[in-house]
C-alpha cells in the first residue's frame, strides 16, 4: 500500500513537472508568431472575428476529411441564414502550406463563401491543447465563441447546425439574463 501511494505521488509530481515544461514553450510560440493566415499568406488572429454582437463558430476542417466534405454545406447554409444577425462561421483549414492547393480546391468544390484561414496541422494541435486543455482529436472540430470572444464550447466531430443554433440561442439568452441581473443589483 505504501509503495502504491509513493508511485501515485511520484507520477503526479512527474505529470506536474511535464506540464510546467511544456506550457512555457507552447504559450511563447503562440505569442511570438501568427498562428493563422489567409490564403494570400496574410497573418490573422482569431480575435479579429469577435464582436459586432455576433457569435463566432470556427469550423476546423481538412480537405481530405470525409465528414468535413459531407457537412460543410450545412455550415454554408448556417452562415447564410445568420449573415445579418446571430452568428458567423469562419473556417480553419489544417491542410497547411503543403496542402494549400487541396484546401483551395475544397473551398471551390463546395462553394464555401465564408472566410477561411490556413494553419499548419502540428501548430493547430498544440494550440488546441493549449486553448482547451484537451488533446486534439482531428477534423471536423467546432469552437464556439461569444461576441465578446469567450470560448463557450468545443466539440470534435460532426455537430448538427440545429444543435449549434439552439446552443447559441440558449447561451445568448442566459448571458442577457445574467447581464440584466448584474445591472439591477448594482
Amino acid at each position: 500500500m505504501k509503495l502504491m501511494i509513493q508511485n501515485i505521488i511520484k507520477n503526479t509530481f512527474f505529470v506536474f513537472l511535464m506540464s510546467l515544461m511544456t506550457a512555457w514553450p507552447v504559450s511563447q510560440a503562440f505569442a511570438n508568431e501568427p498562428l493563422f493566415s489567409d490564403f494570400n499568406n496574410k497573418p490573422h488572429k482569431l480575435e479579429e472575428y469577435f464582436g459586432h454582437d455576433r457569435w463566432t463558430v470556427f469550423l476546423i476542417w481538412a480537405s481530405d476529411c470525409g465528414i468535413c466534405n459531407k457537412e460543410v454545406s450545412n455550415y454554408i447554409d448556417f452562415n447564410f441564414k445568420h449573415r445579418d444577425g446571430l452568428a458567423q462561421v469562419i473556417g480553419i483549414s489544417i491542410d497547411g502550406q503543403a496542402k494549400k492547393t487541396e484546401a483551395i480546391k475544397f473551398i471551390e468544390r463546395h462553394d464555401v463563401d465564408f472566410q477561411n484561414l490556413l494553419v499548419e496541422p502540428d501548430r493547430m494541435a498544440r494550440w488546441f491543447e493549449y486553448l482547451t486543455g484537451q488533446n486534439w482529436v482531428g477534423t471536423p472540430t467546432i469552437l464556439i465563441y461569444t461576441p465578446e470572444g469567450e470560448l463557450q464550447a468545443q466539440q470534435a466531430g460532426a455537430v448538427p447546425v440545429e444543435l449549434l443554433e439552439k446552443f447559441i440561442r440558449r447561451s445568448a439568452e442566459n448571458n442577457k439574463a445574467r447581464i440584466k441581473t448584474t445591472t439591477v443589483t448594482h
